[in-house]
């Protein structure tokens, strides 16, 4: 998983399924460090490519308030329950806010039928004045796959992809993440291997 979502890359493949919407989960044999035991909410999949955000990774080094100083945004003393989880290892100064579809505005795009995103300064400042939406989950990068890509590692097994859940997506039980999404599955991460399943 290299580079944004939008290289163009000289693939004939046909994209047989939309993940948009969907929760990825690293399998144990994730190659990639950055990935290792991920739970990635898709925002977008089509024939260019693909984008999403990791949703059980905090920035350790960052709080919200520090966000907004940096940014020069007003803090009214509430924001501490906000954290910065790192959304991937694409374009990581850009942020990121995946949302309940109560907050709408110009630059809000709906993703399905309960989630929209917003990468503005302004939900920065809603949400740390209360106007934010109820539930919400910020993020700094994202994960970006070329076209084809995501449909190849899905098919090496790379990843499972499960419905999304607010309580995977918006809670802040970090450490079970990846094994409830894996549960939704009916699926114990105990019974998988951590080697490749190639013969």
């Amino acid at each position: 998983m290299i580079g944004p979502y939008v290289i163009d890359m000289n693939k004939n493949n046909i994209i047989s399924n939309d993940f948009t919407g969907q929760l990825l989960v690293a399998m144990p044999h994730m190659s990639d460090p950055r990935f290792a035991k991920t739970v990635i909410y898709v925002c977008s999949h089509s024939e260019d490519g693909a984008m999403g955000l990791v949703v059980n990774r905090l920035i350790p080094s960052l709080t919200f308030p520090d966000l907004l100083n940096q940014l020069d945004i007003q803090t009214y003393g509430m924001e501490n329950e906000i954290r910065v989880h790192v959304g991937g290892p694409v374009d990581e100064e850009r942020g990121f806010v995946l949302h309940s579809p109560d907050y709408i505005k110009d630059s809000t795009v709906i993703v399905g039928s309960r989630y929209a995103l917003t990468a503005t300064i302004d939900i920065l400042r809603d949400m740390a004045s209360g106007d934010g939406p109820q539930q919400s989950m910020l993020a700094l990068g994202y994960a970006g796959w070329g076209p084809g890509q995501l449909d190849q590692e899905i098919m090496e097994n790379g990843w499972l992809s499960v419905p999304a859940d607010d309580g995977i997506v918006y809670d802040n039980q970090l450490e079970t993440k990846w094994e409830r999404a894996l549960g939704q599955l009916g699926i114990d991460p105990r019974l998988l291997s951590d080697e490749a399943g190639h013969a």
